[in-house]
């Protein structure tokens, strides 16, 4: 690499080691508001929900599992879903592993030859063994979604069991729940933004990482260059053995 070459490769990661660095501090001023933010949330919602519970006393304890039996038919429901995803993927792959096989088995009796040809064989065998892989999953599919679309059954009833039985304390201690959910959806909001730009830190840090080391191995190379040059027949002495300036010419022959 030439001398303008590496100088000018200097620049270009000098340049970016700039920008990274400008972009660390601002980012970090991001994140340093956005953490202030959530606790401070944080803080008024414990004060807002504690006044609230004094208000309206015992009834929110009564209410309770209600809430959490909500929550967790809202969780079984998410898990439903997931899994008849699942299954529909491992009916497509199974269905696609039967063609696989129809092809090679046609392509076999259309060969028309006394002896199996090694290559279809070979797709047969494999189409066969995707089969069987894939008729594992969609099994394995099939009883999964069949327990937790049970679980979600189960789940779902035991709410209509509790809104029966707590039907009093649900609707008054409504306030405290439903304002301690609009304080959860704010919270959670917060925290996705504090861990999106953590990731952005740690991202343009890893590019600060990679400048720095670059622009270190160009000037290591830069100051190799410069040992080369010097031990590689230094420069002709004059005047009794000194040298001459640097950038002076020496027109000794």
């Amino acid at each position: 690499m030439s001398q303008a070459t590496q100088g000018e490769s200097r620049r270009e990661e000098l340049e970016h080691l700039n920008e990274a660095s400008a972009e660390i501090n601002r980012l970090e001023l991001q994140l340093d508001d956005a953490r202030s933010g959530y606790r401070k949330i944080l803080t008024e919602s414990a004060r807002k929900l504690n006044a609230q519970s004094s208000q309206l006393g015992s009834c929110i304890e009564k209410a309770r599992p209600y809430y959490e039996a909500r929550r967790l038919a809202k969780e079984a429901q998410q898990e439903t879903q997931k899994a008849a995803l699942s299954y529909e993927r491992a009916v497509s792959m199974h269905t696609a592993a039967r063609e696989m096989v129809y092809v090679a088995e046609q392509g076999l009796m259309a060969d028309g030859k006394n002896t199996l040809d090694p290559t279809w064989q070979e797709m047969l065998n494999h189409a066969t063994a995707k089969v069987n892989e894939a008729e594992e999953e969609r099994l394995r599919s099939e009883r999964e979604h069949m327990r937790v679309t049970h679980a979600c059954q189960e789940a779902e009833a035991r709410v209509q069991m509790l809104q029966k039985s707590l039907k009093r304390v649900i609707l008054k201690s409504k306030p405290y729940f439903e304002l301690k959910a609009q304080f959860n959806h704010i919270l959670e909001e917060h925290k996705t933004k504090v861990l999106q730009l953590e990731q952005h830190v740690s991202k343009v840090k890893t590019r600060y990482s990679i400048a720095l080391r670059n622009l270190e191995q160009i000037s290591e190379q830069i100051h190799a260059q410069r040992e080369r040059d010097q031990a590689g027949g230094g420069r002709p002495t004059v005047c009794g053995g000194r040298s001459p300036p640097v950038g002076a010419e020496s027109d000794i022959k």
